[in-house]
């Protein structure tokens, strides 16, 4: 005989399952610390100047 399973059990732990692989996926896109940011930001920034230093003028 088959085992008796409990439809609403099956619904909510396949739930649980689905959040938290897409939690994993959103940790995996978005999870950059600060200090990540920041730095970044200052690269785009460093970047930014050189080029405008860079620049001849007309």
């Amino acid at each position: 005989m088959a085992e008796i399973l409990n439809l609403n059990h099956a619904r909510k732990a396949k739930a649980k399952t689905d959040a938290k692989q897409a939690a994993a996926e959103n940790r995996a896109r978005f999870g950059r610390t600060k200090a990540e940011k920041t730095l970044d930001a200052a690269r785009a920034d460093k970047l930014s100047r050189t080029l405008d230093g860079a620049k001849r003028e007309d």
